[in-house]
């Protein structure tokens, strides 16, 4: 779940669309659906005392998301939610625009590794993105095409690593949007694979040691019948020798002698320090080191204590670079000795701000990446900590990509916002000089569009930012089709970025907020701590607020809202849609977290309990739990809003069963006319890696919907 958030787009109405000065055609939505009786779903009788408390589960069949009677229960709601989205006029039509406008070519920011500069590329319409190399002088050669993988499309190339020299690459695999993953190692030179392919790994970056080998984490695969929602408790970190079996792989920390939930590996440049990153939840952790200099060497802990954040960014010979939020809640640079790295001999380099850092290295510089209000503000130091220069960007939007390895004179990063599609700028380290490099050929003008940040004020009298988008000559009669989407959580910011879906919204004269809610890591830890636990009430009750904002400002009402959020945001819709039913015509949660009295019970759950408690911790957390949590919160004889829960059938993230067992409720529950559906994505996991053709019939299906229970018609741009 960390790091890792879904963005959905955006809503519509009957007006002139604006990337055609042609005459449109209008689609009105469908007067009447003839909607499909919802499964008859059984009920068993399954309580849970919690405190006293006595809490039934009547739904906890559907948590074995490989029994018979789940996956007929499965087909049996794909037939309906099908059933009604085949009625909508306008589905074709959109997904039929949607589809032109992907179609276009996508590049990635150009890297070098070893004699080739690597980069990815995807034609338009391909499912994943190929990866591409080119020797100087030379045409672009095809590396590895990911659309080979399998033939529909649905595995995916997870990530991939290099040796020092550019002559090795492992690369991971994910099967079905599985987070489980396979690993391949390649001569890059004639792609010929190197030994036997390992399997089960997850969570897990590939860091090389020289050409013999590499650094690996997993955890041992849950038993069978249960390999997709099984607890994955304890990770280990292995490394790999080329030319050995995989269960020869040294155990080198983690597993059942120091047991922790998640461990990181990565090395310094120079390949000198190991450095091992080990937490028990999404927020905090350990830092450990061993320098690989010294033969058996010992892994060496420098911070003892899961109370706050640190990674190692570069160093300079016995000199770590650390950035941290230790006494800097918005995160500053240390530097210190390796030889004695503990943080009472830490040095400020680059202080604590008002605004959030993120910094890397590039270059033999480092470029500080801070956020202000929400969107990129960008420095460049020396490493002696003396500030450069301030690199100036082509508006305010998100800039990323700023690292380099340390002999490059050039790096390449990419802004975009709302308004601005992703453009890659080279940028010369020396001269403080940006150009344009690739521009995005997408078919969207900024001109015709805008973009501005508001400061509403939520229940407890606390400023929230919130983005609004729309096109320019909206007019503010509360009738515009608007979706506000949000995540808050995990000290994960939503920064600005623009999302070709959304502009099947903006085009027709829709409206696209985005609010920043707390929980997230837009103003550093203290705005995370004040969403987590016994305070995530303050992230619905700032969602709710950015509703009525949007509403009293006249920018939408009632009746044109439609709320969005996936994974945690899932979380956040389903809590808003039970408490506020009234405010929303419609809600679209996204694989979320919507069972709270039992999700870290499933896969790595247990590690968001830094943000969220367990309904085990104590009698006060689980009474606050229980109030919120979207599947215990649903109440019968209740009017919500139109629907449609989504999930997929190999999300081993946030299983399925969340989704399942709050669709079943509210079917339940539910009074009234407007639908609730759930959408099932099969062979389909968390997001990451889902073919173009998914993603473009996904997209299809929740703007359809949307605008169908609206009751606004669908402009046909030509």
């Amino acid at each position: 779940m960390k790091k890792l958030n879904l963005f959905f787009a955006a809503t519509a109405v009957a007006l002139s669309a604006c990337n055609s000065t042609k005459q449109h055609d209008m689609i009105a939505p469908a007067e009447k659906i003839n909607v499909l009786a919802y499964p008859d779903t059984k009920k068993e009788s399954v309580k849970d005392d919690y405190f006293g408390t006595i809490v039934e589960d009547p739904y906890r069949w559907l948590e074995d998301d490989l029994s018979a009677e789940t996956k007929a229960w499965v087909q049996a709601q794909n037939k309906v939610t099908q059933n009604y989205l085949s009625q909508i006029p306008y589905k074709e039509a959109i997904k039929s625009r949607l589809s032109e406008l992907w179609n276009y070519e996508k590049f990635s920011a150009p890297f070098k590794e070893g004699s080739y500069t690597y980069f990815y590329k995807n034609d338009g319409l391909q499912n994943q993105a190929v990866l591409y190399r080119q020797a100087d002088g030379k045409e672009p050669e095809v590396f590895l095409d990911p659309n080979k993988f399998s033939a529909d499309g649905t595995s995916s190339l997870a990530g991939i690593s290099f040796s020092k020299d550019g002559s090795l690459a492992a690369y991971q695999i994910s099967e079905g949007g599985s987070d489980w993953r396979k690993v391949v190692v390649l001569k890059t030179q004639d792609k010929a694979i190197v030994g036997d392919t390992l399997i089960d790994v997850k969570f897990s970056g590939l860091a090389w040691k020289g050409n013999d080998g590499f650094y690996y984490s997993s955890y041992d695969k849950p038993a069978a019948g249960s390999q997709l929602s099984g607890l994955t408790q304890y990770h280990k970190l292995y490394y790999h020798k080329l030319g050995t079996s995989q269960k020869e792989d040294v155990l080198l920390f983690g597993g059942n002698q120091t047991p922790r939930r998640y461990i990181g590996a990565n090395l310094t440049e120079d390949e000198r320090f190991l450095i091992i990153s080990a937490a028990n939840s999404t927020t905090g952790n350990e830092l450990y080191i061993q320098d690989l200099s010294k033969p058996n060497s010992a892994i060496v802990k420098v911070v003892d204590n899961f109370d706050n954040e640190h990674q190692v960014i570069g160093n300079k010979g016995d000199v770590l670079y650390i950035q941290t939020n230790l006494n800097a809640p918005n995160y500053k640079v240390v530097t210190v000795n390796a030889a004695d790295a503990n943080p009472k001999n830490w040095k400020d380099l680059i202080s604590e701000t008002q605004n959030v850092l993120n910094a890397g290295t590039g270059g033999g510089k480092i470029f500080a990446n801070y956020l202000k209000d929400a969107t990129s503000y960008v420095v460049q130091f020396a490493m002696d900590g003396k500030k450069e220069k301030e690199i100036e960007l082509p508006g305010v939007g998100t800039a990323s990509g700023f690292g380099a390895k340390e002999t490059e004179q050039e790096l390449y990063y990419t802004f975009t916002s709302y308004i601005y599609p992703p453009t890659i700028f080279k940028y010369d380290i020396k001269s403080g000089k940006s150009e344009v490099y690739k521009a995005s050929a997408v078919k969207f003008d900024p001109s015709l569009y805008e973009s501005k940040q508001v400061f509403y004020t939520s229940k407890d009298g606390t400023k929230v930012p919130m983005i609004i988008t729309y096109k320019k000559g909206v007019e503010l009669n509360g009738k515009n089709p608007t979706l506000l989407y949000g995540y808050g959580g995990f000290s994960i910011s939503l920064t600005p970025a623009f999302s070709t879906a959304n502009i099947i919204l903006l085009e027709q004269g829709g409206i696209y907020a985005v609010a920043n809610l707390r929980g997230g890591g837009e103003y550093g830890e203290k705005w995370h701590i004040a969403g987590t636990k016994m305070q995530k009430q303050n992230v619905f009750d700032d969602f709710i607020a950015a509703a009525q904002y949007l509403i009293d400002q006249k920018y939408t009402s009632t009746n044109y809202l439609a709320i969005s959020g996936g994974s945690n945001g899932g979380l956040l819709v389903g809590a808003c849609m039970t408490q506020r039913p009234d405010l929303f015509k419609v809600a679209f949660p996204a694989v979320g977290v919507l069972d709270m009295l039992r999700y870290h019970k499933f896969t790595a759950g247990a590690g968001w309990a830094y943000d969220y408690g367990t309904a085990n911790d104590s009698k006060e957390m689980f009474t606050y739990l229980n109030k919120y949590s979207p599947y215990s919160a649903l109440k019968a004889g209740t009017a919500y809003p139109a629907t449609m829960v989504s999930t997929a059938d190999h999300d081993d993230r946030v299983v399925p069963a969340h989704s399942f067992k709050f669709a079943a409720r509210l079917q339940e529950y539910h009074k009234g006319a407007a639908p609730v559906l759930i959408r099932i994505e099969t062979n389909a996991g968390h997001g990451a890696g889902k073919p173009t053709s998914k993603i473009i019939e996904e997209q299809a299906d929740k703007w359809a919907f949307m605008f169908q229970n609206m009751g606004v018609s669908y402009h046909v741009v030509k």
